[in-house]
């Protein structure tokens, strides 16, 4: 056969447009034949042929409303922002790569920064001291939807104060997230809400963890920010509405996810566990991101600092047989966690002190925008009586 017949799971993914795991379902039934790499027995080629046949089948035509509509799905930006944004696959906070800054800078860096500036403002205004409750979660909402009960609204609002009210929010939720009332930086004290050392390796990785996912575009939080942000509300409702959007299971509580799926593989086997998910094309959890065809770089520059788990290190290697997956940040995230023995939510509650940072900056660029977010629907219900 010649080499040019067989070609890579991610030039296969191209030009099907499906995910890995669809790739391997089709495998499975049959669609696409496959083989071992001549040169890396830990990777797949496919047959070139059977992928063209394949696509063809699929290709249809669409109308301009369906691109519209799909667009809203991993399509093009719909909105302009000068925050972040990724390109060949890197994470760039204003022009500045995201994994070079997790090697030295503190999320209150990275939060003045998202905003436009160099320095982050401390808080002067007294904050409650965080709920008491066992629930990071109930925490997290309860503290914002308590400051969402006395916040001043966006517009009109000076500078200065929108900068204040920013930082004050940032520390209300990084004391909700560690339990503790603090003044030191965040990652020590989250370090420390687990009982953790506030200097040292530990902290050092949560640090590392709150700079590279401060902020990722327009996420699906980060879109319920903005668009909260566009009706005027204040930067404490835009950030509770993040929150909101991020507790959902396809988004934040991906987490959940992943560790279902390693306690399917402790329960099944690995691979039995993997197998299984892409036969029934359902997607690996804690694998693959649209938006980085060749690897989560925010996980890459996560992974290497740790010795991953036994139980997660297994998943990854699996993943990556199987068809050619690679850790995505919320993988990463649970294995650094596991890694220092933090608390099972800990991953969602770096990651919501975290993006905090980002709902914030974009709040403030779409209040600035001075424009209201409110798309179309194309509707498909039954066809309207005439009066």
């Amino acid at each position: 056969m010649k080499p040019e017949e067989w070609i890579s799971a991610t030039e296969a993914r191209t030009r099907l447009g499906v995910r890995a795991q669809t790739l391997y379902a089709y495998v499975s039934r049959g669609h696409v034949q496959v083989r071992v790499h001549p040169d890396d027995s830990r990777r797949s080629l496919y047959r070139a042929l059977d992928v063209d046949a394949l696509a063809a089948r699929q290709g249809r035509s669409r109308k301009l409303a369906d691109v519209a509509s799909a667009a809203i799905a991993w399509g093009e930006p719909v909105l302009a922002s000068a925050i972040t944004t990724v390109r060949d696959g890197r994470l760039y906070y204003r022009g500045r790569d995201a994994a070079r800054l997790a090697d030295d800078h503190t999320l209150e860096q990275v939060a003045g920064l998202l905003l436009g500036g160099d320095d982050h403002a401390r808080p002067d205004a007294p904050r409650p001291p965080p709920s008491d409750h066992a629930d990071v979660r109930h925490r997290l909402f309860h503290a914002l939807a308590d400051r969402v009960a006395t916040a001043p609204p966006m517009p009109g609002a000076r500078a200065a104060m929108v900068a204040a009210e920013a930082a004050l929010l940032l520390d209300i939720v990084a004391d909700a997230a560690s339990g503790l009332c603090g003044d030191g930086p965040i990652h020590q004290r989250l370090a420390t809400g687990w009982g953790q050392a506030a200097t040292g390796p530990a902290a050092d990785l949560i640090r590392r963890m709150l700079v590279l996912v401060a902020d990722h575009e327009l996420n699906a939080s980060t879109f319920a920010a903005r668009v909260t942000a566009a009706t005027g509300a204040s930067l404490a409702a835009s950030v509770l509405a993040g929150l909101s959007a991020l507790s959902g299971p396809r988004h934040g509580g991906q987490s959940a996810v992943v560790r279902r799926f390693l306690a399917e593989a402790k329960m099944h086997g690995t691979e039995e566990a993997a197998r299984g998910r892409l036969i029934e094309d359902r997607h690996l959890p804690g694998f693959g991101h649209p938006l980085y065809p060749l690897g989560d770089i925010r996980a890459r520059a996560l992974l290497d600092r740790f010795e991953v788990p036994r139980p997660l290190a297994e998943l990854q290697a699996m993943a990556r047989l199987l068809c050619d997956a690679e850790p995505n940040i919320d993988f990463a995230m649970i294995a650094a966690c596991d890694a220092l023995g933090l608390p099972e939510d800990a991953p969602f509650a770096i990651f919501a002190t975290a993006r905090c940072a980002g709902w914030i900056a974009h709040a403030v660029e779409q209040g600035e925008s001075r424009t209201l977010i409110r798309p179309r629907a194309r509707y498909v219900g039954p066809e309207p009586l005439a009066p």
